[in-house]
């Protein structure tokens, strides 16, 4: 999608649609909108006063211009209540309208930029909300579909007369654009069937971004995991026919400050059967996606290799599938992870904690003291927080703070769950260091605390995406299907770490 800023007057675009807005409430439209309005002899106004156009958020209403202007039609997009406006109420009119747009079979499209106004954003904030949400609100997956969709729509001009806002917008844009392409990318990895989306996939694709965005690539197979002493991450590979890969993307934006660092670690189960404890067919149906926890770094680390905060940044990816192959481990199982420390393997479906207590280990050998590590890992965070919230769990308040408010300011909602000590009684073990399970009671925090053994001193964060990485129906610039969460998280708080 070619997004772009020009000056002039929107009414008098040549293009097929335009786009203008309205606060909920709004009786008398001012702006961009009373300049249609005014263009079109009152029909906005007349709109409003008949309740067809109340301004709600979410709300688009189309309007043919017959003639009385250039483009052959108007969208007035609803931004709700001007008290509970913010970024977010950008990206969700961005993507509407340009749903709305690419239904109607415009090819080209003006806008205004939604809250650089009297919203009161700043112009740069505004132009990178606004990218963002025309391009994750675009966007589809129908790649193996054999009529895919057609979108006629091209091409997206923002209009502004003030030329140092217009400059604030175009940068905005090229932002939005980097983080959104991210974004997308994770969703097209999450909704990739496994038979397709393997470990060796998910390789080249870390192979194909480190190539786009000057990163360092390196990926372990088999014999180097096990040189390392990776033993919880090769107990569950070992039930599958698909080479395990652990893939590592260096990023250095500080280079002469190598403490100044950060390290992303995402699970990348790319099929999880359940191993022996094998899962019911309705529990599998979706288990293509869990990766989304590696997708989410892969992507992340694309976008902080193309926006070039200052700061290092490793991201880190132990890829498998957890299959009920021959050789898969049992329950009852002792492995060795990279640290030395001992697991009893209680239940092969929590493979999850497996591999990432490997992936901590390693980033602690790499000297990162804040890690962050991002998981499809459990449905007790679901059964806690729904589809609405990402569960975060720290040992560290100020950094787990840090992180969850670099969520927040994006509108990817965190919400932070308990990690005290007297849950570590829940996974004790008779024969090992500790378990990988702790029984039916807080299931989330047990998941988490079971990473958060092998931090060995980190300042670490856990984030359980079990319920935000898929949706089960579009709604703003979120579709259905694999959601990219927590991209726009990991790349805001790359940035943030980097300002101070």
């Amino acid at each position: 999608m070619d997004i772009r800023v020009v000056r002039g007057d929107i009414t008098q675009q040549q293009v097929g649609a335009i786009v203008v807005n309205l606060f909920e409430g709004v009786t008398a439209p001012g702006g961009a909108t009373g300049a249609v309005d005014r263009a079109l002899d009152g029909a906005v106004s007349r709109l409003i006063e008949e309740g067809e156009i109340k301004g709600k958020r979410g709300e688009t209403t189309l309007i043919h211009t017959l003639g009385r202007m250039p483009p052959a039609r108007v969208i007035v997009a609803g931004l709700g209540k001007s008290d509970d406006f913010d970024a977010n109420g950008v990206r969700e009119a961005a993507a509407v309208s340009a749903r709305r747009l690419r239904g109607v079979g415009v090819a080209t499209a003006a806008t205004i930029a939604h809250g650089a106004g009297v919203g009161g954003l700043d112009a740069s904030e505004a132009g990178q909300a606004m990218a963002e949400g025309i391009e994750l609100g675009l966007y589809s997956f129908d790649k193996y579909k054999s009529e895919a969709a057609d979108s006629s729509l091209e091409e997206i001009v923002i209009v502004e007369a003030d030329d140092a806002k217009a400059a604030d917008i175009e940068g905005g844009i090229l932002r939005g654009q980097a983080i959104a392409t991210a974004v997308n990318l994770c969703r097209d990895m999450a909704n990739e069937p496994a038979n397709y989306m393997t470990p060796t996939r998910m390789a080249e694709i870390a192979l194909d971004v480190a190539r786009g965005s000057g990163l360092q690539l390196e990926v372990l197979d088999r014999p180097q995991m096990a040189e390392l002493g990776m033993g919880a991450l090769l107990g569950v590979a070992q039930g599958s026919d698909e080479p395990p890969k652990f893939v590592i993307l260096s990023y250095e934006g500080d280079p002469d400050n190598p403490d100044n660092s950060l390290a992303i670690l995402g699970k990348g189960i790319t099929f999880d059967s359940g191993g022996l404890d094998i899962k019911g067919a309705a529990g599998m149906a979706t288990m293509k996606g869990d990766m989304a926890g590696g997708a989410s770094i892969i992507a992340s680390m694309q976008a902080i290799g193309k926006l070039k905060p200052r700061i290092n940044v490793t991201g880190i990816v132990p890829a498998t599938e957890n299959m009920p192959g021959g050789h898969a481990q049992r329950p009852g199982d002792v492995v060795r992870a990279m640290n030395g420390k001992t697991i009893e393997i209680d239940n092969t479906d929590a493979e999850g904690r497996l591999v990432l207590a490997d992936a901590v280990s390693y980033a602690r050998s790499r000297n990162h003291t804040r890690i962050v590590d991002v998981a499809t890992l459990t449905g007790a965070v679901v059964v806690a927080l729904g589809d609405v919230c990402t569960g975060a769990f720290g040992n560290d308040q100020k950094f787990t703070d840090i992180v969850v408010e670099a969520g927040n300011q994006v509108g990817e909602r965190i919400w932070q769950l308990p990690t005290f000590d007297e849950y570590k009684q829940q996974y004790k073990s008779d024969v090992a260091d500790i378990k990988n399970t702790g029984g039916r009671g807080a299931g989330a925090t047990i998941g988490a605390q079971i990473i958060g053994e092998f931090g060995e001193g980190a300042s670490w964060v856990h984030l359980d995406i079990a319920g935000t990485s898929r949706a089960t129906s579009e709604k703003g610039y979120v579709p259905k299907g694999a959601t990219g969460v927590p991209v726009r998280t990991l790349v805001n708080l790359a940035h943030t770490l980097a300002d101070g």
